[in-house]
């Protein structure tokens, strides 16, 4: 799998010439650093003096962001598959009517999975940018930074993930998915906006 490939080899992959990983996976890699970032700031708080009073958060938040991690880990696999079968379906026969009629089906299901899947991602980035809060407010104040680039890598997948729905969503003929779609992506992207600037701006000020 891509994700377990080094670095390295995963950013000569999105440099390559082909069309995957791409930015979908991008996304959803963004996503997942911000989520680790949120875990290393409540695993570096655990255990140090004056900041008995938020184990128990540390340790909640800690959990929560490893399971986004997981999630939008899986997500850079997902994205590829969803991008290969939208390919696949324009690669199916067109001789006849059931042809024809067999691959519209095969692209317009492609398409919708291509655009559940990044609307996925955001919805994980949007945990992301919720539990940077909450490190950030309470964590140690050495690794507080971190914090606030988990938050702002939240946000970036955030928005990536979003140019993945608009560039899929405007082919779907079922127009009341993809108006939904489309109608709840602008309203995380439009309150992320504000709570990844508010997590930042209580970063930057705990640093003084």
């Amino acid at each position: 799998m891509i994700t377990e490939a080094s670095v390295e080899t995963f950013l000569d992959e999105l440099a390559s010439g082909r069309p995957t990983p791409g930015g979908g996976s991008a996304a959803a890699i963004m996503g997942a650093m911000g989520a680790a970032l949120v875990s290393m700031v409540c695993n570096v708080t655990l255990g140090k003096k004056g900041y008995e009073g938020v184990e128990a958060e540390m340790r909640s938040v800690r959990d929560e962001s490893e399971r986004v991690r997981r999630r939008l880990t899986a997500m850079v696999a997902e994205d590829i598959a969803a991008f290969d079968g939208i390919m696949a379906a324009y690669k199916l026969p067109k001789a006849t009517d059931d042809d024809k009629a067999r691959r519209a089906a095969a692209i317009q299901a492609g398409l919708r999975r291509a655009t559940e899947t990044p609307l996925d991602c955001a919805r994980a980035c949007a945990e992301v940018i919720a539990l940077s809060r909450r490190a950030s407010e309470q964590g140690y104040l050495n690794v507080i930074s971190d914090g606030g680039v988990g938050v702002l890598a939240g946000f970036t997948g955030l928005r990536s993930a979003a140019l993945n729905v608009y560039i899929n969503a405007p082919a779907l003929k079922d127009r009341a998915f993809a108006e939904t779609a489309i109608a709840e992506l602008e309203k995380l992207v439009e309150l992320c906006a504000a709570e990844s600037e508010a997590v930042y701006r209580i970063v930057r000020d705990k640093l003084g």
